[in-house]
Parts: C-alpha cells; sequence; structure tokens
C-alpha cells in the first residue's frame, strides 16, 4: 500500500484545472514512454468537472487521443445515452470533442445492452474485456491503469463500492454488479477494490464541504468495509486532489503550506 499523498487547492474550479493539467501531462509522458495510455474515468460533479477543464485546456492537443484507452471506474445500469449514465455525461463533457479511437472507449454495458437487465452478468463481460486488455506485463485480470480517478461520495463510497454492502468486501472479482445502493439508482456496475489497486496511480477527487467528513474519515486509518475509500489505492501512487472546503476537517500537518 502506498501511503496517500494530498495536494489542495483553493477551489473546486482551480482544483478541476489543476487535475486536468496533472491528467494532461501523465498521459503524455505514459504514451512517449510506452506508445499508448489508459486511464479509469469516474463520474459525479468532481469527475465531470475535471474533464470539462480538460476540454477547455489548451495543452489538451499535446496528448494523443487515438493512442488512449478509458476505461470507466462504475457505471449507472441505466439504458444506453441515459443522462444519468457516467459515458454519457463523460460524452458531453469531453469525449464528443477530441479524436478518439471508438475501440479504445471502454464504457460498461447499458440496461438495454446485450445482457438486457442482468447486471451481473454484464459486470462479468465487462471483467472479461478487462482481462482481454491486460497483457504479461499486467502480472494480472486487468491492465496496470495508467491513471484510474476516483470521486469520494459524502459517505466515503468510490466507484459503486458502498460502506459495508457486499461490493467492497470482494476480493477475487475484478467487476461486480451493484444491487440496493443506497443513492439512486440502486443498480450499478462496479470495479472492486482489487482491480482498482492493479492501477499505478489512484487519483481521489473530493470537492465541496459535503465532501469534508469523508475525507477525515478515510485519511484517519478507518476500515475500507467502513469507509471504502480508505481502501482505494495505487500501487506506485495515491494522489487526494481536494479544494479547501473537503479538507477543511483534516489536520494541517497531512498537506504541504505550498499546496492550498
Amino acid at each position: 500500500m502506498t501511503p496517500p499523498q494530498l495536494v489542495v487547492h483553493r477551489d473546486k474550479e482551480l482544483m478541476a484545472q489543476a487535475a486536468a493539467a496533472r491528467l494532461i501531462t501523465k498521459i503524455v509522458d505514459a504514451q512517449a514512454s510506452r506508445g499508448h495510455a489508459s486511464v479509469v474515468l469516474t463520474g459525479g460533479r468532481n469527475g465531470n468537472g475535471l474533464l470539462a477543464a480538460l476540454a477547455a485546456a489548451p495543452a489538451r492537443d499535446a496528448v494523443d487521443w487515438s493512442r488512449l484507452d478509458l476505461w470507466w471506474g462504475d457505471e449507472r445500469f441505466l439504458p444506453q445515452g441515459d443522462p444519468e449514465r457516467n459515458v454519457t455525461q463523460a460524452r458531453e463533457a469531453l469525449l464528443d470533442a477530441v479524436p478518439l479511437d471508438p475501440a479504445r472507449v471502454h464504457a460498461m454495458p447499458a440496461s438495454d445492452g446485450p445482457y438486457g437487465d442482468d447486471a451481473d452478468t454484464a459486470a462479468a463481460a465487462y471483467a472479461a474485456e478487462l482481462a482481454e486488455a491486460a497483457g504479461p506485463e499486467d502480472h494480472g485480470p486487468v491492465p496496470a491503469f495508467d491513471v484510474l480517478m476516483l470521486g469520494v461520495g459524502p459517505d466515503t463510497h468510490v466507484a459503486s463500492l458502498f460502506p459495508e454492502l457486499p461490493a467492497v468486501r470482494e476480493t477475487e472479482r475484478t467487476v461486480v454488479g451493484v444491487h440496493g445502493a443506497p443513492k439512486p439508482p440502486p443498480v450499478r456496475i462496479s470495479l472492486t477494490l482489487p482491480a482498482i489497486r492493479a492501477a499505478r496511480e489512484v487519483w481521489l477527487l473530493a470537492a465541496g464541504e459535503d465532501k469534508a467528513e469523508a475525507a477525515a474519515i478515510a485519511l484517519s486509518g478507518a476500515g475500507e468495509i467502513q469507509a471504502p475509500a480508505a481502501g482505494a489505492y495505487g500501487r506506485g501512487r495515491t494522489l487526494w486532489l481536494l479544494d479547501a472546503a473537503a479538507a477543511s476537517r483534516l489536520p494541517r500537518a497531512l498537506y504541504p503550506p505550498a499546496s492550498a
């Protein structure tokens, strides 16, 4: 487990812009060293804010979008094109504005797709797609993503791994169907903690006062069953990107003065 690093920005707008710049650099560096890059996207206001900031960034054209694989950490199990689906929101925020290779945009299945309303079978299919994309160098059933981004919920959930629910306890499968989620819609698909931890870097995004308690709990040594965000970490780096409001309940010693 890599100890988390924290960067705190003045407000959510600055956080999104700085995170977008950070992501561009990470993608460009990965493409320069290996010829391609892979990123796992997150939904929610902070994930979509980052994508919108990336769309507006002049440096976005430094990325070779045709050599970028995009995956998702979770998805609302709704019909294709539903405005609540993470992929729909990501397309509006960024994806439709850049020249991606459609074959490298790995959306999670929709509820009106080939698996019908069977979220568990759809999750298994996504797990198989991840396994097929993983190479020998990844040493596991999912690619070693360059960056995996997660929004942190007010209850400390990440992806669709909610406190105490079965999905957060999963240790074998890489993708699961989630049933009875405490926020709508109740049925979802999510990467599990083992899949998340395969990433080279995990970035946790939290902005707003409503995320302050969650950040404090997750960074205080809480267990991952009670606080799933505490169990989300990368192989090489775990980075918490927060605004001042979300960091307001953290001990000041946790992050350097310059980061604010």
